[in-house]
């Protein structure tokens, strides 16, 4: 720090930093070494897509394979039908979304409750994470879209988008239920010793100190899984839905020409990463809280 002279002739402190012309110089190789890496992997994506390409169309059945699956006819035909089948997909996405989540969390409490006379619920959150884990959600959506109109049950609806969104819930609630259990067996059992210590009850002590730890450390599963949820909202077409695979699925069978498939599948692809880069950004600053210190 130096002294310098006011106006009333007081000395004061300076407190200007000047980067030495060591770190100037540090600073300006970390730059110039960043932009060569930047344009090391710009041409060499270029030159490996010119390959990839020059590979594609110079392969026999190109000419066959680009008149069948990627027709501009077709595609124009099909986008508009592909968007308005899309809007009952995000639906399902939300609202099965929102039921995973109290589902799986509540599957989740009862498989950490701690006491004997809690055996039973410990048991069938178990059976219940352990079988629709297991079963493959396809045969799940089967027998659930399938089955359940065959029993002719009173009251209980028949549309396939209630019945393949109710497949849908239950085999992701197992999913999501053992990523909160973990969550809830990540935090460190102090911190409900500590809650019980200032008298809060067992369920105080979930409710407000353990519960919101656990689901803050598991925010980038959950959004992984709500990812896989948005993709696998296109097999309640199986039952007759009419959604953006289904919307493609009749052109399909009316053209016999497979470019409505490659529109729903770009569609999908556009709704999907901007939910896959937010669950990167989330995981990243949360690795960096952790880096910190900071409390993730």
């Amino acid at each position: 720090m130096t002294l310098t002279k006011d106006e009333t002739g007081q000395e004061s402190g300076d407190d200007s930093y000047t980067p030495s012309q060591r770190r100037i110089e540090r600073e300006a190789f970390k730059r110039a070494r960043s932009r060569r890496a930047t344009a090391i992997a710009a041409v060499s994506t270029l030159v490996t897509a010119v390959v990839l390409y020059l590979v594609v169309v110079n392969a026999p059945g190109w000419p066959r394979t680009k008149e069948t699956f990627f027709n501009g006819q077709y595609a124009r035909e099909a986008f508009p039908k592909v968007l308005e089948g899309l809007w009952l997909n995000v639906r399902l996405l939300f609202i099965c979304g929102a039921a995973v989540l109290v589902l799986g969390m509540l599957i989740a409490i009862a498989r950490t409750l701690r006491g004997p006379v809690f055996f039973p619920l410990r048991f069938l959150a178990a059976a219940y994470t352990d079988f629709f884990r297991g079963l493959p959600l396809i045969i799940n959506l089967m027998i659930v879209v399938l089955g359940v109109p065959a029993l002719r049950l009173q009251g209980v609806t028949v549309d396939p988008v209630w019945l393949g969104g109710t497949a849908l819930t239950l085999t992701y609630s197992a999913y999501v239920a053992e990523v909160f259990r973990a969550g809830i067996e990540s935090v460190h059992p102090s911190q409900r010793a500590a809650a019980r210590s200032l008298g809060l009850s067992n369920r105080q002590a979930l409710r407000y100190v353990v519960l919101p730890q656990a689901v803050r450390r598991q925010v980038p599963p959950l959004l992984n899984d709500l990812v896989s949820l948005q993709k696998d909202t296109g097999l309640v077409s199986i039952g007759g839905a009419i959604d953006a695979v289904r919307a493609a699925d009749i052109i399909v069978g009316r053209s016999l020409n497979y470019t409505p498939y490659i529109v729903a599948g770009l569609v999908f692809v556009a709704l999907t990463i901007p939910m896959t880069r937010f669950t990167d950004w989330v995981t990243a600053r949360m690795d960096r809280r952790r880096a910190q210190g900071g409390i993730a």
